[in-house]
């Protein structure tokens, strides 16, 4: 190179060249420890929701007048993607989704034009209507969940312990966040019997103005004086139950107080709308949120240390459970990761010192860790910790990075046998391999450009891959050319010089190999025709590989999904969730069960996507032991559940899966503009799906309807009568669902203070009949006068995917089979119902297939980028048309040994699969650039080109052979991780077959390429 020699420099410069060794080591190891430590890299969860509320509208009212005005002023976000609504009577609930490839750093702007954008479009909601609320840290994983509890203790009081226990743990470092999460909203219920209404002539409006006139906040002025100014204050609040009571209205002329004709009684709100249980026990539970950045592993000692503080000063009778622990699966992740990192650094460094000799393998093992010191300390100045991602990424670079050194290294070893100095021998590198070297590094990171740069969910996920293989490779080949031969020139033994040129490589070992080439060189044709005819076969193999998105995860952790039909009551999903809790208690297997009514459980692993509020769904997590007993209390499960056990709800069994969120693994959107038709043709899709044996549960994800008893008022009775609908609504309202009046202060809470009759007079639709509601003359008119009672029914539940009507029919796949197969079953059956679709009708594609396509999208759009600059890379370093595009043919060939691999060890061909393949492309390309440059470099020396191939094949082969054992048996650690088998399966095929590639078929593809031909007559082979 023509750039200053940095093997001369370091080898003339050694007390420098040793201060730098030392400082880096001491570098490396001070990242190490400051390097915080993750089970998964951070990822940007790019959802906001959105809540608007409207008291007595139904589904469709919700829908047309409130969901429809939200959704179209969202499609103006610059990185909109979609909107997937659901509307419920008196709710809406939106999940805004920005687009994969929305920059991370844009995405607090995003959130924040979202509540600029519909606070500003709030004013055109109907009257009546609150909110809408918005929820920008949907994205937040807990670190850790903390169970409240004490038998007996009502809800209330285990908020305040958990007031004091969320300050102490605000205190700790590393902490950013703590919410309670259970708390139910306390009501103070008035409660009024009908009968005591009609006797005593009270209405429900009269009732609500006494008590919100009584509890006022209102400016009473001020006396300003000599001194002071002195507040004049009015004793107007309520403060208490006995102030409710005491609370009066006049009643024909008399004064009445409300605790003469009314029950006044401390409550929670009523229905409930969010509980959790823990072991079967109402809870109040406290996340954690740790601080960004913040090493996990002590974040856990120190909230470990404030738990011991905490539990010497609880009340007796108050415990405090951790029922989520981040450090502890960190702990396990980074600890099985670095043992195989461990595994994999020693069976690298003893490749080297087997194969290469005990001093010139100390050599070159010492490249490992000195490469590994450097790259910990730009992972910690770039902002990257040590996570399932970034371990993974340093094991694959293990395989990798040897192999500058062992070129450096063996190249001064030739040149000591052949009478070089040390000095000039461990220089003479620099000179005519560290361009080639640099190149073909460069063109092994380009491989993995595409997930690097991926503008994806999972390319944002893994896209440290590319930035640590890239550091670890930079960095190992500036280690090669600066501190290998200094530390070559300090170790290496006394090499004395042998008579004849390249002597080393005419031992037998050679002179064998050097006749196989000559074979394939010879045999051009019949060696291309066997290596193409392979990749075509492999090609088809693709066939029968299982095709996967992400893998499931290692975690120990089940859920059970309980689901009953839309509409359901919060007692009907308790009642259901209290036997699997029971249940699931009971077996062995299980170490902790906690259930979350109402609404999913917090996202405590990042892959989990909480459920919006619902009153018809459940959701029990529980823990065991470990992965084998998770396997066998999942099948009990569900065989429980499939006999029929809990027949009341749709019972789900699932375990966590890697990657972004997933609902169903098998799913398909039924999308039109008129729900009767979209319903009818999901019906069809859910039969498709349940012929297939593959797919278990197939149903639609709403489309029920529930039966409703609409009132049907008479206007003209109303005139007569001295009513309004207004005065019936408002005093039917009260009485059935209860109707806030005002609101009593306690500390930092405030409560609804609600009027309603007993609950024995609202059991059925039949006791509202015999109600009274009271007219302007104080006259008690029975609802039956005015109204009449007519069945009915109405859909509970509208869903919208980005503003169109939508069901989802969707279902799970059997054990062991892979989402994107089943899908291929179910597709060709569905062609017949998709081409008799009417206009305005379609069905898409969900589940893991959309997700991966989105993936696969992202990394396809790289490629390009990644072509071109390999291109450039190979042009500027062989200076030939024809030479850079015979070294980028060579890409494709990992597949010759990757397909075999998957298929022999039955991997599926998932995302990790996919990056595996584009890096191993590569790595290819670098073993074909430096033969190429080999062989360049003996023509200059004089040799013939056939002698020039056969020879630079014959040089290369142990390297070649040193770096693919090392990179295969460093990927074995890799193949026991459920994640990253699939990439360390296709990389050792890929790596294992590549290598004879480079050994054979290279040689007789050049030969062909560049019509190379063999001499008349041959004297010798050096």
């Amino acid at each position: 190179m023509s750039f200053p020699n940095l093997s001369a420099l370091a080898v003339r410069e050694r007390a420098v060249t040793l201060f730098l060794i030392l400082a880096v080591l001491a570098a490396g190891t001070f990242a190490f420890i400051k390097l915080g430590r993750a089970e998964d890299p951070r990822f940007t969860v790019k959802i906001m929701t959105v809540t608007a509320v409207w008291p007595g509208a139904t589904a469709k009212e919700m829908d047309e007048n409130v969901g429809d005005i939200l959704e179209k002023r969202l499609q103006e976000l610059q990185y909109y993607d979609r909107v997937e609504t659901t509307a419920q009577p008196g709710v809406l609930q939106a999940k805004v989704i920005l687009k994969d490839s929305t920059p991370p750093a844009a995405v607090p702007d995003q959130f924040y034009q979202v509540r600029k954008k519909l606070a500003d479009e709030a004013r055109n909601l109907p009257r009546g209507v609150y909110g809408p609320f918005f929820d920008d840290e949907f994205g937040d994983v807990y670190f850790s969940l903390y169970a409240i509890q004490s038998k007996g203790l009502p809800n209330r009081d285990l908020v305040k312990q958990a007031e004091t226990l969320r300050q102490q743990l605000l205190q700790v470092p590393g902490v950013q966040k703590v919410r309670i999460l259970g708390e139910r909203p306390q009501a103070i219920f008035v409660e009024v019997p009908q009968a005591k209404l009609t006797t005593l002539g009270v209405n429900a409006q009269d009732i609500m103005a006494a008590l919100a006139g009584r509890n006022d906040v209102t400016p009473s002025g001020s006396v300003d004086t000599a001194g002071p100014r002195i507040q004049i204050r009015l004793d107007t609040g309520l403060t208490s139950l006995e102030d409710v009571r005491n609370v009066t209205l006049s009643v024909r002329g008399q004064l009445l107080r409300i605790g003469d004709f009314a029950e006044v009684r401390r409550g929670y709100e009523d229905p409930a709308t969010y509980e959790i249980n823990h072991a079967g026990q109402p809870a109040v539970v406290l996340g954690v949120v740790m601080a960004p950045r913040y090493n996990g592993l002590t974040l856990g000692k120190a909230l470990e240390k404030e738990e011991a503080a905490i539990h010497a000063q609880l009340p007796l009778g108050l415990s405090v459970t951790k029922i989520s622990d981040q450090a502890k699966v960190i702990h396990h992740s980074v600890d099985e990761f670095m043992m195989k990192f461990l595994v994999a650094l020693g069976v690298v460094m003893l490749v080297s010192l087997v194969a290469l000799g005990f001093r010139v393998g100390l050599v070159v093992a010492a490249a490992v860790p000195l490469t590994l010191a450097i790259v910990f300390v730009i992972m910690l100045l770039t902002g990257r910790d040590f996570d399932r991602i970034t371990l993974g990424a340093l094991i694959i670079s293990l395989g990798l990075l040897v192999d500058d050194a062992i070129i450096a290294i063996e190249m001064m070893v030739v040149k000591l046998e052949e009478g070089y100095d040390r000095v000039k021998a461990a220089t003479y590198a620099w000179t005519t391999t560290a361009a080639p070297m640099l190149s073909g590094t460069l063109v092994t990171i380009l491989g993995f450009i595409p997930v690097g740069f991926a503008q994806s969910s999972a390319g944002e996920y893994a896209g440290n891959i590319f930035w640590v293989v890239g550091f670890a490779l930079i960095t190992s080949w500036v280690v090669a050319v600066t501190f290998t031969p200094y530390l070559g020139v300090v170790m290496l033994p006394d090499i004395k010089p042998k008579p004849g040129h390249h002597a080393m490589y005419d031992s037998k070992a050679y002179t064998a190999f050097r006749k196989l080439v000559r074979l394939t060189v010879d045999h051009r044709i019949l060696t291309i025709a066997i290596t193409v005819g392979l990749f075509l076969l492999s090609g088809a193999g693709m066939i029968v590989v299982k095709k996967q998105f992400f893998p499931n995860s290692d975690r120990t952790e089940l859920t059970v999904e309980v689901k009953m039909p839309v509409g359901s009551a919060f007692e009907a999903t308790k009642a259901v969730t209290a036997r699997i809790e029971a249940d699931a208690m009971k077996q062995p297997e299980a170490t902790d069960v906690s259930a979350y009514l109402g609404q999913g459980a917090p996202r405590f692993f990042f892959s989990l996507n909480p459920e919006l509020p619902n009153p018809a769904y459940a959701q029990v997590v529980i823990q065991t032991k470990d992965v084998e007993a998770r396997a066998k209390l999942k099948e009990r499960l569900r065989k429980w559940v499939k006999e029929g056990r809990y027949p009341q709800a749709r019972v789900r069994v699932t375990q966590f899966v890697f990657g972004p969120p997933v609902p169903y693994p098998v799913l398909f959107r039924v999308i039109g503009p008129d729900e009767a038709g979209i319903m009818k043709v999901a019906e069809k899709v859910r039969s498709v799906l349940a012929e297939n044996p593959n797919v278990m549960d197939p149903h639609l994800d709403w489309g029920e309807k529930t039966p409703i008893m609409r009132y049907v008022i008479d206007d003209a009775r109303l005139a007569q009568l001295n009513l309004t609908r207004q005065a019936v609504d408002l005093q039917l309202r009260g009485l059935v669902s209860g109707a806030p009046a005002t609101q009593m202060r306690e500390g930092t809470r405030t409560v609804d203070v609600v009027l309603k009759t007993p609950a024995d007079e609202r059991r059925s639709p039949s006791d509202l009949v015999g109600m009274t509601v009271t007219n302007t003359l104080g006259q008690a008119i029975p609802l039956s006068v005015v109204v009449h009672q007519v069945p009915d029914t109405e859909s509970q539940q509208i869903k919208r995917y980005d503003r169109d009507l939508y069901v989802s029919v969707q279902g799970d796949v059997r054990e062991g089979l892979q989402p994107p197969d089943v899908t291929a079953e179910l597709l060709p059956k569905l062609e017949a119902i998709k081409a008799a679709l009417p206009a305005g009708y379609r069905i898409e594609t969900g589940g893991s297939v959309e997700e991966s396509a989105k993936a696969n999208v992202a990394l396809v759009a790289v490629v390009p980028v990644m072509i071109l600059l390999t291109l450039v890379v190979l042009m500027i370093q062989v200076r030939a048309f024809s030479t850079m595009w015979m070294v980028f043919a060579t890409a494709p060939l990992g597949l010759v040994g990757a397909v075999p691999a998957m298929l022999l060890f039955n991997q599926p061909f998932g995302f990790n699969a996919i990056l595996a393949l584009v890096g191993l492309s590569g790595i290819l390309m670098r073993n074909t650039l430096i033969l190429v440059q080999q062989i360049s470099d003996n023509k200059k020396e004089g040799a013939t080109d056939y002698d020039a191939v056969v020879e630079a094949t014959v040089r290369r082969a142990r390297p070649v052979i040193l770096t693919a054992a090392a990179a295969m048996l460093a990927f074995i650690p890799l193949t026991h991780s459920v994640f990253w088998g699939s990439l360390a399966f296709v990389l050792i095929g890929g790596v294992g077959v590549g290598t004879i590639l480079t050994l054979v078929f290279l040689p007789a593809l050049y030969s062909f390429w560049f019509n190379v031909r063999k001499p008349q007559s041959e004297t010798s082979h050096a």
